[in-house]
Parts: structure tokens; sequence; C-alpha cells
């Protein structure tokens, strides 16, 4: 095992993780979940740099480019793409990581660039890297006065379609305020299993495994987590005490708030968080209400047998006896469940734009055009799926993303066509550095 640690080289790890996301553009969040998973031999500080290094190159690539196009008579669209990769991840770490000194960045590029077999292009890495980390308090931004959608669309990386689309939804302190909130490290938070173990007694087990856990305001199962080694190494994680779920998600079952004998269905369940949550809210209200005994349950359907199979993981790890989960296309009418469900959660394919903070690709990889063709998907869903709630039944419409037209204009347009009403105002969660949110919309609507 000694030697298999010393063998390992964190920062090729990160470059193979680059070049699977920028040239092949796959899903940063799932590489980097499989390369922790791969090296979970490493210690704590090992994975957390791998971890940091990725999401950090990723997130802030706009302005690593733009930084790097100040130094480099190659432009960074010319470069190689594998050399484009390692400058970016260099830079990255002159610019944000003060652990690791500059000199080691620069070397360990131009070690990295001749082990890839671009032996010709070394003097060229070497030379731009150490220019950047000798004048990298030097660098010229845009004026803010002059051009604020320029500024911060490479001050936080974010491209400026975005920017514009925010700033005519959102004033300008707001859009900043989101900005600021996407970058820089996220916080781990749990649902507890309360069918199995009551939340502060869950703490205390965590507490025993050397966890450090905080009280969340406002909602007694949930706790934020920290200074563990590896989730999947905890007893109490593979014991099915809690799962893992960010605070905007709970909204969505505060809202829903099944009663003990309710029967809901989730259209879009995958990987099964808010069914989960849906499940235990119902044994928890049977409890409050003092029933011995309950007949709710939950259908937690998803499009493939493969996501059905993430629910089905999650459900029979966390021992949640009301849940079933069943694959099905949300776009085909299932007519045995028309005006069958009390509650129906309807959280939907979206753009994302809401967790770029965890998925930072996702800034990248959308367009103006695709929001366009999402909104009409989430429309073309509800024609069908709002028939199976029954009459004063309620429909939870959620949505992790921060767009209007696919938040409040689209739950506007269920009241306005699908026959619902609103039951309070909607609810609209906005990245903050402050809190430590993810963006997220939710609405609780009731059928007339």
């Amino acid at each position: 095992m000694d030697n298999q640690i010393k063998n390992v080289n964190l920062r090729e790890i990160v470059l193979d993780i680059l070049t699977e996301i920028n040239d092949k553009k796959e899903f940063s969040h799932i590489l980097i979940n499989n390369a922790l998973t791969k090296y979970q031999y490493l210690d704590k500080n090992q994975r957390a740099f791998i971890s940091k290094l990725s999401l950090g190159t990723i997130e802030r690539k706009i302005e690593l480019d733009y930084i790097i196009n100040q130094f480099s008579k190659t432009p960074v669209k010319k470069m190689k793409p594998l050399i484009r990769n390692i400058v970016e991840m260099a830079v990255y770490q002159i610019m944000y990581m003060e652990s690791v000194p500059d000199s080691a960045a620069c070397n360990e590029a131009v070690k990295i660039s001749v082990k890839r077999g671009f032996t010709g292009l070394k003097g060229f890495v070497n030379g731009v890297l150490r220019n950047i980390a000798r004048n990298k308090e030097c660098i010229e931004y845009p004026d803010v006065n002059e051009n604020w959608e320029e500024y911060v669309s490479i001050k936080y990386s974010m491209p400026k379609w975005i920017v514009e689309m925010w700033e005519k939804q959102f004033d300008k302190d707001s859009v900043e305020n989101i900005l600021k909130g996407m970058n820089g490290d996220r916080k781990t938070y749990i649902r507890c299993n309360t069918s199995k173990m009551a939340a502060g007694d869950i703490k205390q087990v965590l507490i025993k495994e050397g966890v450090t856990v905080k009280d969340v305001d406002g909602i007694g199962y949930a706790y934020e987590i920290s200074d563990y080694d590896y989730l999947a190494a905890l007893k109490s994680f593979n014991d099915g005490l809690y799962f893992v779920q960010d605070i905007s998600s709970m909204m969505a079952g505060e809202l829903a708030a099944p009663k003990a004998d309710d029967f809901v269905i989730d259209v879009c369940g995958a990987p099964g968080g808010k069914s989960a949550n849906a499940a235990l809210k119902i044994m928890e209200n049977a409890h409050i209400s003092g029933k011995e005994t309950f007949s709710g349950r939950v259908i937690s359907r998803d499009v493939s047998e493969y996501k059905v199979n993430l629910i089905r993981e999650n459900i029979n790890r966390l021992g949640i006896t009301n849940v079933e989960p069943q694959v099905a296309d949300a776009l085909v009418k299932d007519e045995s469940l028309i005006g069958k469900a009390d509650v129906l959660i309807a959280d939907l394919p979206c753009s994302g734009l809401g967790v770029m903070g965890r998925k930072p690709d996702i800034r990248y990889n959308v367009s103006a055009e695709q929001l366009e063709d999402i909104v009409k998907l989430q429309r073309d869903i509800l024609k069908v799926v709002c028939g199976y709630v029954k009459p004063k039944g309620v429909l939870v419409y959620s949505t992790c993303t921060i767009n209007k037209n696919e938040n409040d204009n689209n739950a506007d347009w269920i009241c306005r066509e699908m026959g619902f009403e609103k039951d309070g105002e909607y609810v609209t969660i906005l990245p903050d550095s402050k809190k430590d949110t993810d963006g997220f919309f939710v609405a609780r609507l009731i059928k007339k």
C-alpha cells in the first residue's frame, strides 16, 4: 500500500479528470466522485487536494484563461488541449492555493508536460507560468464601472450571457451575491433517518465517530457535518442512519408535508432523496398524530433502470419500506394514477444553474437555446403528471435552477393552464456565500 501511495501523482489524477471534462464533456461531479472512490486509500488531505484542484480549475476556467492570455503569446484557444489543461491547473494553484508554493506549481507542470510527451513545450509552459507567478498582483481586469457584465463574468468565471440573463431577472447586487455564493468550498448536510433513530441520537453516534456536527436552524432532522475522512467508510452511513441532502432540497419535503395516510408520487425521483424525505415525513407525522400504524406510501419513478437502481440503492441502505421504485417515463400518461395522488412531487429536469457551485461545468455546457427547450420539456411533463393529483391534492413543483422561466413562470403556467392555485408564496433560494446555499425553487400548489 505504501508503494501504491508513493507512485500516485495527484496532479496527474486531476489532469485526467480535466481532460475528460473539457475534451469529452463528461460530468465533473461523477468523475471527481469516481476518482475519490478509486483513490480512497489516500489520506484525507490528498483527496481534498484532488477535489479542490479539479473543481477549482473548472470553476475558474474563464478567469484562468483570461489571465493566461495576458502572459502567453499563444492564445489559450490555440494551445494543445493537454497543455491548456496543465497550464490552467497550474495557474489555479498559483492564484488560489496558498498551501502550494508557486515554484512547485510551475515545476510540477513542466514535469507532467515532459512525462506526457510534450518535451518541446516545457520551456513555453515554464515561461508562461513563472511570468504569471511573478506578476500575479498586477493582473488587469475590465473596468467594473465601464463594463460591469464583462468584469463579473471574468472575475467569477460565469459566461456573460448568463450574467446578462440574471441581470434582467434580479438587481446587480443580487447577481454578484449569487456569483460569490457559487465559488468556494461546499458544506455537507445530512437528513437523519428518523425511522431508525432520533436525530439527536444520530448526532451522538456521529460525534463518537469523530465527525464534527452542527445543528441547522429551523430543521431538527438536519445537520451539517465535517471533519470526517470518507463518508462511505463511516459505519453510521452504511447503517443507513442518514443521507446527504442539501438544505435547499429539504424545502421540497417541508412544503410537501405528506400526512400519515397520504399517497405520494415522485415523478422524477432519482437518486431518491426527495422520495426518502417524503416517506420519513409520513412516518414522522404518523408518530406526531399518535398513530401506531400508517398507510402512507411513496411511488418513486424515473425514466431508466439505471436511475431507478440509484433510488433502490438509497432506499435499501436506509431501510425505508414505504417507497416503491418504478421505471416510468414521466412523459407517458399512466391512466391508473389519474386523480390518485394526495401529494405529487415534480422535481423536474432543469438547467441546473442553481447547483453550479457543486457542478461547475454546467456553466460551459448550457446555452440560451437549451433553456427554451428545457421549459418546453418541463411543460410537456406537467401536462401529463398534473392529472395524477386528486382534487384539493398538493403539487410540489421544484427545480435546482435560477431562471424565472423555469421557476416562477412555470408555476404560474401550472395555475393558469392546469387548474391549480398557489398555497403560499413561491420559495426562491439563491446561492449565498454566507449561508452556503445552492439555488433552488419550490412552489406548493393546490388542485382546484
